[in-house]
């Protein structure tokens, strides 16, 4: 993984430390039992819900 890159970043949250950092983000969301913004479709990014559930009714699963 490649662990910069803001103008790759899928997160919307711009004044966020981590955004384009993908090494701190990954490790900050896993830290709160969260997923980062990457893993989420953008209409279910903007919501800024993390949760496993969200990312299971965003998957369709």
């Amino acid at each position: 993984m490649q662990c910069t890159g803001k103008e790759n970043c899928s997160c919307t949250y711009t004044s966020c430390s981590r955004r384009g950092n993908c090494c701190q983000c990954v490790a900050y969301h896993k830290d709160k039992n969260q997923f980062p913004a990457c893993f989420f479709s953008p209409e279910a990014e903007r919501t800024y819900d993390r949760s496993l559930a969200m990312l299971l009714k965003d998957r369709n699963l």
